[in-house]
């Protein structure tokens, strides 16, 4: 079995790196805390992370967001798991969290067996069910 990235981050620098080039569309709506969490701004988080669902599904998962420490964003890691075990990627292409030039790039790079390319947010696990869910079947069924 293979790893699968849905719309994520398949790192080989640091995020930060990778974001330079080109910004999250969304990257004014987003805030830190005065303990260094990076936040999604409440009043943006539909229209910066879920454009694709509901305004009740939004708010559910606004609510429930879980956000990392900003200084993550520059670490490094070491070897990526990518560059030894077979990968399928799933690109968002109106994601405004990893914007999609980042996500195909990172996709190109990790030379994924499969790249599929969804209209959708950051989100699409949920907006795409099915074709993510038919991705992961693909990747877990590979030998």
């Amino acid at each position: 079995m293979g790893q699968i990235y849905i719309g994520r981050w398949a790192s080989f620098t640091s995020v930060a790196t990778i974001t330079q080039a080109h910004p999250p569309a969304a990257v004014a709506n987003l805030a830190p805390d005065s303990d260094g969490y990076l936040w999604i701004k409440a009043d943006k988080f539909h229209e910066s992370f879920c454009q694709d669902l509901t305004a009740d599904e939004a708010l559910v998962m606004a609510v429930a967001q879980k956000a990392p420490l900003a200084d993550t964003f520059g670490n490094t890691i070491g070897e990526p798991a990518w560059k030894h075990k077979p990968s399928w990627y799933q690109l968002s292409s109106d994601d405004r969290m990893i914007a999609p030039e980042n996500q195909r790039h990172m996709a190109q790079r990790l030379r994924a067996k499969k790249a599929m390319v969804l209209d959708a947010s950051h989100a699409s696990l949920v907006s795409h069910a099915a074709e993510v869910a038919g991705l992961i079947d693909e990747a877990a069924g590979y030998e």
